[in-house]
């Protein structure tokens, strides 16, 4: 039987609801007038036979009032009728006036640093974060059932981008910008025709990126090997004007000094149109009050051998030289940016050292030593996972699910991710109390809870008008859609994912067998723990036609949020609370020592249960001056794993001039950033980037954290 909920949607009759309220009223009773369990149950079946078929939230409150009056039970009843009215004001109540003005006199520290890529003292974000307030508000009064409302905010689950979710809008993509350049588009109602030369695409490339940025609220990809025809567009083009100007001046040149004026003149097109690229990106400021969250995929083996596969080598040569210069920054210091983040693709003809490319991976080395990008993809061992194809994530670790068009050739670019809701195992397990089989009943709950939690964020998708983002839906950067056309047809058979993200391996399997993962004994369990989580995902598919998959949770802030709440819940349990984080996805803990070749070794097998997204990564020294030795991590991540990174530093002190490692020190119970050189704990006065869970961040992070990052432990 359904029933109509408060949104207006129908829902299946669940009597347990009318049990928890007739109950909750019952304990505010006093205890002379109390009823039993099975009293209340009876009363339940009652109120519920009287139920009809399409009745509301009010009239069945309504049925169930009558039921306890007309069984002469007139405290309950009167309590009832309390409880209820109390609950229908705190729906109507605007509850969020305090959190809005804390915003904009900056005292609001949980959301100042929820993103570690947003200055929230700058109006754009606060306009941003403020717009969050109210849909955050929304999502939890109208959207989000009652029960998953009270699940997220008890950290029991994470219902991802709430700020967002009151409008109908996307996680993350990757951008079709092959057919946007090689078709034309439409950006702010101007018609963009074919670029006809390199730096034209490269710029409109940036002005796709920061429309797209615009209408969704995750990370976005695009790939090199789709500005790379236009190098040819720009050679011949240059040619052509060469001998115009021959003509004009009535000269002639030799073939080889002809042929080195076109490549000077095509090296530095290509130079201003990769340049305008990362200065566009880091200048650019979406409606979100941030750079785009971009991702440049660099893979040589996108293109057949031939003239376009060569200006591909180009222009990833000038994408690393440029990253590993870095940008100034206001005072004139070189500094590293936190996007766009920078994906190589480690091949057969680039990883040894009589590789055709190997010059671009002795770079791609020198630059993640200096700037900690690119991050690697392995396509041996991709293309083992994913059917045979070789492609880029979304944003900084969120993969698509192999998939083939009406001509069976693999799409990758035009689909997306629907959104993303995380179980928190660590509780699942302390909830259990280490009793194994209460451990998996509570898991199944939980995963219902979020199995329910991702229907409402694909229900709210559907139906949504490609008028909503012209450019996402209209336009080619996911699709062609008419005008007024529902994007239903691309939220099923596989077209476009949605994630189950987790949180906390490592603690939940250190509480329930007393050991790290990494452990041989412990670790069949957190490969069982991860396989549970599989099978539901591919039950959910089944039932659905959606592509369900897991996914390794950056948890930025989230981390914290999860730590304060089992904290509150569980109390202090040393090696699983006592920490102000908890470990993100899969990973090792980043205090046990490990190196990184068997820790990458390790993390694989997780890495391949986690198919819609995770990365990982080892903490190591500066590598400047030993890039035989990050070359060395980058052959082993070739061999053993799908998708990984190097975390150095990349720091700079504006007092003093330091240029080492900021560090992290414990000042009143708080964590503070300090100069070794001169004392400087000003964060307006230092530059500090660090890999946050799979990007870059550079405006800082919350105490959790702030705890984790200093906690980090070399692994080389």
């Amino acid at each position: 039987m359904n029933i109509i909920k408060r949104t207006g949607e129908a829902a299946c009759f669940d009597i347990t609801k009318i049990i928890l309220a007739i109950d909750a009223a019952n304990n505010e009773v006093e205890p002379a007038h109390r009823i039993s369990d099975v009293q209340i149950r009876d009363l339940a079946n009652q109120a519920a036979s009287s139920i009809k078929e399409g009745q509301n939230v009010e009239q069945i409150q309504d049925i169930v009032e009558n039921v306890l009056l007309e069984g002469s039970n007139f405290e309950l009843a009167k309590t009832y009728i309390k409880y209820r009215y109390k609950r229908a004001l705190v729906r109507k109540s605007n509850t969020i006036d305090a959190q809005i003005l804390s915003l904009i006199e900056t005292e609001n520290e949980e959301v100042k640093q929820e993103n570690s890529n947003k200055n929230p003292t700058i109006v754009s974000v606060q306009r941003d974060y403020m717009a969050g307030e109210v849909s955050k508000d929304i999502t939890r009064r109208f959207l989000l059932d009652e029960d998953l409302a009270n699940a997220h905010d008890d950290g029991i689950i994470h219902f991802h981008d709430a700020d967002y979710f009151a409008q109908h809008m996307h996680n993350c993509d990757l951008i079709n910008l092959e057919d946007m350049l090689q078709n034309g588009t439409v950006i702010s109602g101007t018609m963009i025709e074919k670029p006809k030369k390199f730096s034209t695409a490269c710029n409109i490339t940036t002005q796709i990126i920061a429309q797209v940025a615009s209408c969704q609220y995750g990370g976005q990809s695009i790939t090199l090997s789709h500005l790379a025809p236009f190098v040819d567009v720009s050679r011949q083009r240059i040619i052509l004007e060469i001998n115009e100007e021959l003509q004009l001046t009535n000269t002639t040149m030799a073939k080889d000094q002809f042929d080195k004026l076109v490549n000077n003149r095509l090296k530095s097109e290509i130079k201003h149109g990769v340049q305008m690229i990362q200065y566009q990106i880091i200048t650019l400021m979406t409606t979100n009050g941030q750079a785009p969250f971009v991702t440049v995929f660099m893979y040589l083996n996108e293109l057949d051998e031939g003239q376009t596969k060569e200006d591909l080598a180009l222009i990833i040569e000038e994408m690393l030289k440029q990253r590993y210069q870095g940008v100034k920054n206001e005072a004139g210091i070189w500094i590293t940016p936190a996007f766009p983040k920078l994906i190589y693709v480690l091949s057969e003809n680039n990883i040894h050292e009589d590789s055709k490319y190997f010059n671009l991976t002795k770079l791609a080395a020198q630059c993640t030593a200096k700037r900690m990008v690119p991050d690697y993809i392995s396509e041996k061992k991709m293309k083992e996972l994913k059917n045979g194809d070789c492609y880029t994530c979304m944003g900084c670790r969120s993969f698509l699910t192999p998939y083939r068009d009406e001509d069976n050739k693999p799409k990758y670019y035009g689909r997306f991710n629907q959104g993303v809701v995380t179980i928190n195992l660590v509780d699942i397990a302390l909830s259990s109390k280490g009793n194994i089989n209460e451990f998996w009943k509570i898991f199944d709950e939980r995963l219902e809870l979020c199995h329910r939690a991702l229907m409402i964020r694909h229900n709210r998708l559907k139906g949504t008008l490609s008028d909503a983002a012209p450019i996402l839906w209209q336009y080619g950067a996911l699709a062609r859609l008419e005008k007024g056309e529902k994007i239903d047809k691309l939220l099923y058979n596989g077209y476009s994912t949605i994630s189950l993200g987790y949180a906390g391996l490592y603690e939940c399997v250190k509480y329930m067998t007393g050991r790290s993962h990494t452990d041989e004994v412990a670790q069949p369990f957190a490969l069982n723990v991860m396989a549970h989580m599989n099978d539901a995902c591919h039950e959910w598919k089944a039932r659905h036609n959606i592509d369900f998959s897991v996914y390794g949770t950056p948890l930025e802030s989230t981390t914290y949020k999860f730590a304060n709440k089992l904290k509150a819940r569980f109390g202090i349990v040393p090696g699983v609370t006592d920490k102000n984080y908890i470990t993100n996805s899969y990973h090792v803990h980043v205090t046990e020592p490990i190196d990184a070749f068997t820790k990458l070794s390790f993390e694989a097998k997780f890495q391949e249960l986690s198919p819609g997204g995770a990365i990982s990564y080892v903490e190591v020294p500066n590598l400047l001056d030993n890039i035989e030795a990050v070359i060395a991590v980058m052959k082993h991540i070739y061999d053993n794993i799908m998708y990984a990174e190097l975390n150095t530093k990349s720091d700079y002190c504006y007092k003093c001039g330091f240029d080492g490692e900021i560090v992290i020190k414990e000042d009143n119970d708080q964590l503070r950033w300090h100069c070794p050189n001169c004392g400087n704990e000003d964060q307006t006065q230092m530059s500090v980037a660090r890999r946050t869970c799979g990007y870059i961040g550079t405006q800082f992070w919350n105490q959790g954290r702030t705890e984790e990052i200093k906690e980090r432990v070399l692994h080389l």
